[in-house]
């Protein structure tokens, strides 16, 4: 399926990136209110709404109990991958607690192991993952990126166009060796070649390009 997935969780809301015309909306419980106080009314509405105090008047609620496995985020990129989503897009998923936030992030691995990619929308930063694969950043990126191993080991690591340039490294979840490089005015690569990689970049989604 063509265009966005756009999912509205309850964490801090950042709205400098609305849904665009064609995206499907998804509000993930608390996020109901912050697209409604927006202007946007979502294509559906899951969640066990613990935030919300109650599921809203909406023709397409998909409610879970609240003793469940999966965060209302997670339920939500599941519906947005059942209808054939492969671009995600969410908001906010971060400075919800360390623990969702945390959460989040592993979300953003479980779409990229599904052959999708995603990304997290802040308020000072976004947050991709890769797996097997790669991203690039356009020419007038500016500021700090970092990538960090999500999993065992990543292999066949290669930062290209940044400050601190890494050509077939290995990264493992022990050792933070990616943290802080720089953009240095020129386009951007960042690629695995086995195993998967968390980005984090000062600036917004409109950086990024997907390889």
């Amino acid at each position: 399926m063509g265009g966005r997935c756009f999912i509205a969780g309850a964490g801090e809301f950042c709205g400098r990136f609305l849904p665009e015309k064609g995206d499907f909306t998804i509000a993930a419980d608390g996020g109901y209110t912050e697209l409604v106080a927006r202007g946007v009314t979502p294509d559906m509405v899951v969640g066990d709404f613990d935030s919300l105090g109650c599921a809203p008047e909406h023709p397409n609620v998909i409610r879970s109990p609240a003793e469940k496995d999966d965060t209302d985020v997670m339920l939500a990129v599941r519906q947005g991958l059942s209808l054939g989503f492969k671009t995600f897009f969410i908001d906010g998923g971060l400075d919800g607690g360390l623990d969702h936030t945390l959460a989040n992030i592993q979300v953003l691995a479980f779409i990229a192991h599904n052959g999708a990619r995603g990304v997290l929308l802040g308020r000072e930063v976004c947050i991709t993952a890769i797996m097997n694969g790669s991203v690039g950043f356009i020419s007038g990126a500016c500021g700090r990126v970092s990538v960090f191993c999500a999993g065992s080991r990543a292999e066949g690591v290669t930062l290209k166009g940044l400050k601190y340039p890494l050509d077939n490294a290995t990264l493992t979840c022990d050792f933070p060796l990616g943290v802080s490089n720089e953009f240095s005015g020129v386009p951007a690569t960042v690629a695995v070649g086995a195993g998967t990689l968390v980005v984090i970049w000062a600036g917004g989604p409109e950086w990024i390009f997907w390889k």
